[in-house]
């Protein structure tokens, strides 16, 4: 049990974009990028209760978002936080959402890790962000139907971290680079998970694993061939992309700019490939780009380390 002993104050956190999957690593993988990111500002209340007073933000939409508590992924984490540590005060919460909605930059993740990194400040007893971990899970299904863990984990981790529903696990990765680039168009989470119902054929599950056993195994060694290898999807891909305008152009600018690899960011539609150079990331970022502009759509490009930051308190 956390101490309930009350401590006044107020904190304010900031959480990352994130590449979720990377690709071949659907629900398990994800990292970090330099970039947009949400923020929570949270006080401590004596009230038994959470409460969001308020949601502003610089992307369209985000005055959709639930003010009810327990349908929004941040007040549900916070609930969740309460309820299974006998916490007897309550919380009041308000976001500012910087990341794109929609986007498949982790949004919905990071507005609920912001919210629990602020929230374990005013705890007597802060827990590890390992223990913050499956309250993120509780608070990311809210939003996407879905307790998978690519986007909260590495954004309370930072860097490239393999999730299960009970574990985190920080990746040793290569100096790498990663372009991500978000287009004017909304692609909701639960309409592309819709296009991942039909089966798969046996065969399909087995490439993908040899791929994902590859993609370890070269961030491990620091064995870029090897990486690249893997850095392929053959299960989410080629269902999601029909939904994303202008993707196989965007994809094919990353690999012929020197991607080790392009592929879908989380449930789309931001784009990413992973470089070896930061010049060719700039420069594969900008045909990305015009790659979305041939379909007519405007977009956002970021290019950041791999190595990207997690969570933290900010003043």
């Amino acid at each position: 049990m956390i101490d309930n002993t009350r401590r006044a104050g107020t904190a304010t956190a900031s959480a990352p974009a994130g590449i979720g999957n990377i690709g071949v690593g659907f629900d398990l993988l994800g990292h970090t990028i330099t970039g947009p990111a949400d923020r929570a500002t949270v006080r401590r209340i004596d009230e038994p209760v959470v409460r969001i007073t308020a949601i502003t933000g610089d992307a369209a939409g985000f005055d959709r978002l639930p003010l009810e508590a327990g349908l929004n992924t941040a007040g549900r984490a916070l609930i969740e936080l309460r309820e299974r540590h006998g916490l007897a005060h309550g919380f009041e919460l308000a976001l500012h959402k910087g990341i794109p909605l929609g986007s498949g930059l982790g949004g919905s993740a990071a507005s609920c890790v912001a919210a629990l990194v602020a929230a374990n400040a005013l705890l007597d007893a802060p827990i590890t962000r390992d223990q913050l971990y499956p309250l993120a899970l509780v608070g990311e299904a809210a939003a996407s139907g879905s307790p998978a863990g690519d986007n909260v984990a590495p954004m309370l981790l930072g860097g490239v971290v393999l999730s299960t529903p009970v574990r985190v696990i920080a990746l040793a990765a290569p100096r790498l680079y990663c372009a991500a680039v978000h287009p004017d168009y909304v692609l909701e989470t639960r309409r592309a998970r819709e296009a991942l119902t039909a089966p798969y054929p046996l065969a399909d599950f087995v490439r993908q694993s040899g791929h994902l056993a590859l993609f370890l195994t070269g961030l491990a060694r620091g064995d870029l061939e090897l990486v690249a290898e893997g850095l392929r999807d053959v299960l989410v891909e080629p269902r999601r992309a029909p939904l994303i305008p202008g993707f196989a152009a965007v994809r094919e600018a990353a690999l012929a700019h020197g991607a080790l690899g392009a592929s879908i960011s989380g449930a789309g539609p931001t784009v990413f490939g992973w470089f070896a150079d930061r010049g060719h990331a700039d420069t594969a970022a900008r045909a990305m780009q015009e790659g979305f502009a041939r379909s007519g759509l405007r977009s956002e490009a970021w290019v950041s380390p791999v190595a990207g930051p997690r969570a933290e308190l900010v003043d």
